[in-house]
């Protein structure tokens, strides 16, 4: 997930756009998972899918702006190859008949990654503005658990349907 970031030795610019990266990467993950819902006429979950994207793509852009007001056009000395999955829902998760429940179960999950890479982190950070930041992020986390919670009350369970009951078989051919 991210053996390859020291930490230690973050700068706040290099924490800013750590940030930025987690989430795009998560806005992307969630435009595909949208894409794939919508494929499947499945729009419920589809439309769920697009508001998270719409949500993390916000958040990048906040942390964008932060980022450039600190550090104007400074170019960056990380890349999004010292992460993977932070906040992006697995791919694994993805179903092609999801209920809107069942795509609420999946960001819950993504959320509470991001929480837990957050929040491991922070002991081995140094400098004390990359430990502000990470902080306000793992907190900000817990927020946006919360409102997935509040989403997921007023969704309700689930029917007991198994949406993979409904694909077809593999044909041969």
């Amino acid at each position: 997930m991210t053996d390859s970031i020291d930490f230690s030795s973050l700068s706040l610019q290099d924490a800013l756009d750590l940030a930025i990266l987690v989430e795009d990467e998560a806005k992307e993950r969630y435009e595909e998972f949208a894409h794939l819902m919508t494929v499947h006429h499945t729009e419920e979950a589809a439309e769920f899918f697009k508001c998270m994207a719409v949500n993390e793509a916000k958040h990048g852009d906040e942390l964008r702006k932060r980022r450039t007001e600190l550090f104007g056009d400074s170019p960056r000395q990380v890349d999004s190859s010292m992460l993977f999955e932070v906040e992006a829902p697995e791919p694994s998760e993805i179903r092609a008949f999801m209920s809107v429940r069942q795509a609420l179960e999946v960001a819950l999950a993504a959320e509470t990654k991001a929480f837990e890479f957050f929040d491991s982190a922070l002991p081995s950070v140094e400098n004390e503005d990359v430990k502000a930041l990470f902080a306000e992020l793992r907190e900000e986390e817990v927020e946006h658990q919360d409102m997935v919670k509040a989403v997921m009350d007023k969704v309700g369970e689930d029917s007991g349907a198994d949406p993979d009951d409904y694909v077809d078989p593999p044909i041969g051919m």
